[in-house]
C-alpha cells in the first residue's frame, strides 16, 4: 500500500471534506433502517443477536465515481440527539454533522483489509461496483456524543487507490536518461 493510501486510511479528519476537495461530491443513500447489527458490531455495543439498531449505508462518489461505501450503526438505546439527527440526515453526509459539532468524541481508527468472509464485503462490492473477489480496505471508529455511540465503517474502492497512484506518477519529477558515452 502506498503512503498516499495509508494517509487516507489513517486521516482522522472529515472524509467527506477530503472527498469534496477531489471534485464534484455526491452521496447516495443505499439504506437506512432498523436491523440487527453485524456480529462484530453487536459485540462492540454489547447488543444481543436479535437486538436491532439504526443502520445507515451510503455511497460517497466524486465526479460520478463511487469511492467509499460507508456503514453506520447506532443502537436504539439509549435514545438521544444522535437518533434524531440520523433520522433527519437525508442525502447529507454524516460527516457534515459529526465534524461540525464540538460535542463529539472519536476513538482511534482501526484499519484492515476485508474479503468475502466479512459481513460487509458483499454490500460494499455491490455498492462500489467492483469484482466480488476484490480485497477492500476498511477503517472503523466509534463516535460518541453524550451517552450515545455511533460506529462508522468506511470501505474504500480500489478506484481511489488507482487515482492516488496516477497522481503520484504525474507529480514525480522526471530525470532525463543519460547515455553511457555522456559520462
Amino acid at each position: 500500500m502506498s503512503d498516499a493510501s495509508r494517509d487516507w486510511l489513517f486521516d482522522d479528519g472529515s472524509l467527506t471534506a477530503r472527498l469534496q476537495g477531489r471534485g464534484k461530491f455526491s452521496l447516495r443513500v443505499v439504506t437506512q433502517r432498523l436491523a440487527p447489527a453485524a456480529a462484530d458490531e453487536a459485540a462492540l455495543f454489547g447488543l444481543g443477536r436479535r437486538q436491532r439498531a439504526w443502520i445507515r449505508e451510503v455511497v460517497l462518489s466524486v465526479d460520478g465515481e463511487p469511492l467509499v461505501f460507508a456503514h453506520s450503526v447506532l443502537p436504539m438505546h439509549p435514545r438521544g440527539p444522535l437518533t434524531r439527527w440520523l433520522a433527519r440526515l437525508g442525502t447529507r453526509s454524516l460527516g457534515s454533522m459529526l465534524f461540525r459539532h464540538p460535542g463529539f468524541s472519536r476513538t482511534p481508527l482501526l484499519c484492515q483489509a476485508i474479503d468475502r468472509r466479512h459481513e460487509l464485503h458483499r454490500r460494499a462490492v455491490d455498492a462500489l461496483g467492483v469484482a466480488p473477489d476484490t480485497l477492500l480496505w476498511a477503517r472503523r471508529s466509534n463516535f460518541g456524543f453524550a451517552t450515545q455511540g455511533l460506529l462508522v465503517t468506511e470501505i474504500f474502492s480500489p478506484a481511489l487507490w488507482a487515482a492516488l497512484a496516477a497522481e503520484a506518477v504525474t507529480k514525480t519529477p522526471q530525470i532525463p536518461a543519460t547515455r553511457a558515452d555522456d559520462a
